[in-house]
């Protein structure tokens, strides 16, 4: 049960952009992947989710981008929670450079809970809440 989870990436060719490299809008989705695979590896996969109707909507995304990234480049995509709220989730994000170990951004994303049939914030279930633990700012990366 890592609190912060690295999920590896290699940089692919079709996400290089016209100056050479990596499109800032591939970092939003290795983001998005990170989260799936640090739930799915809490025991929190899709089909969890599906099985009880509800799903995580993005409110708000903040990036800051640091440093460029390239093709053949490989990178790790570190993700943990930093709180719950009754509705909402703030995640946390920060993608480097292992090999000279460069941060090459860091982000946070804030996400609400709904349920699926209809479209409405949903309470976050305690045993969702539990399978995470809690990364403060002291222990961030």
């Amino acid at each position: 049960m890592p609190a912060i989870y690295s999920h590896p990436h290699v940089v692919a060719p079709e996400e290089i952009d016209d100056l050479g490299h990596v499109n800032n809008l591939h970092y939003l989705k290795w983001m998005q992947t990170a989260a799936v695979a640090h739930s799915a590896a809490q025991g929190w996969p899709p089909e969890r989710y599906r099985a009880i109707a509800s799903g995580w909507v993005v409110r708000s995304h903040r990036i800051e981008y640091r440093q460029p990234a390239f093709v053949g480049e490989e990178l790790v995509i570190r993700t943990w929670v930093s709180d719950f709220r009754k509705v909402t989730s703030l995640r946390k994000y920060q993608v480097f450079r292992p090999m000279d170990g460069t941060v090459l951004a860091v982000a946070e994303t804030d996400w609400a809970f709904l349920g699926l049939k209809p479209y409405v914030p949903r309470r976050i279930p305690s045993e969702l809440a539990e399978a995470f633990i809690l990364v403060s700012a002291e222990e961030e990366p």
